[in-house]
């Protein structure tokens, strides 16, 4: 009767410790791995957030800025548009009412430099007469597209009524598995003052 006691007093076996760690092990590993997963993905998914709210807030403020386009309240004959391409716009109002465009945020005027440009890639960049400032950050692409009142393309800057803006951005780091992610944003701007 007392080995029979003896042998329940003894405890767990080494066998069986090593199956309970192993098991313990096991949990512990696909907990960590799991956690690792989830990390990575909401890294991802606040890059790609941040990549968003980031061409929001360009498209906004251009958008806003385009809108005074040739605010001309002295009738001095400012066309509104100055220097534009597929890359640049220049845009003139004349927010004081002094019959000039040479006010501060009177004469305001966007950049975008591509990938290939050494200097600034793959940035927005708006100059309101104390130089280039930078406006956005891991663009891909900026384009500026001008219609006239038809919404026919036009290259003359007294023709244009409308001015379409795509913007695409993309995360600040590739993903490992799937690259870059990107986001495009396009806005048809229709100034009021361009109708004059």
């Amino acid at each position: 009767m007392s080995d029979t006691r003896k042998n329940k007093e003894q405890g767990f076996t080494l066998i069986e410790l090593v199956i309970g760690l192993s098991i313990s092990l096991i949990l512990m590993g696909v907990a960590v791995s799991i956690f690792n997963v989830q990390c990575k993905s909401y890294s991802m998914q606040e890059q790609v957030t941040e990549m968003q709210q980031n061409v929001r807030a360009s498209m906004d403020m251009m958008v806003r800025e385009i809108r005074m386009a040739g605010y001309d309240p002295s009738d001095s004959g400012l066309v509104g548009i100055g220097t534009h391409t597929t890359t640049l716009l220049q845009i003139l109002a004349d927010l004081d009412g002094d019959g000039t465009s040479t006010g501060t945020n009177e004469d305001i005027t966007y950049r975008y430099y591509n990938a290939a440009d050494a200097t600034y890639p793959c940035q927005i960049k708006r100059n309101t007469g104390g130089g280039f400032q930078p406006l956005a950050e891991n663009i891909n692409g900026c384009d500026f597209l001008y219609y006239d009142s038809n919404g026919i393309a036009t290259t003359t800057a007294s023709g244009i009524r409308q001015i379409r803006i795509t913007i695409t951005g993309r995360t600040a780091k590739a993903d490992p598995n799937f690259g870059y992610s990107y986001g495009t944003l396009t806005s048809l701007v229709t100034p009021e003052n361009l109708s004059n």
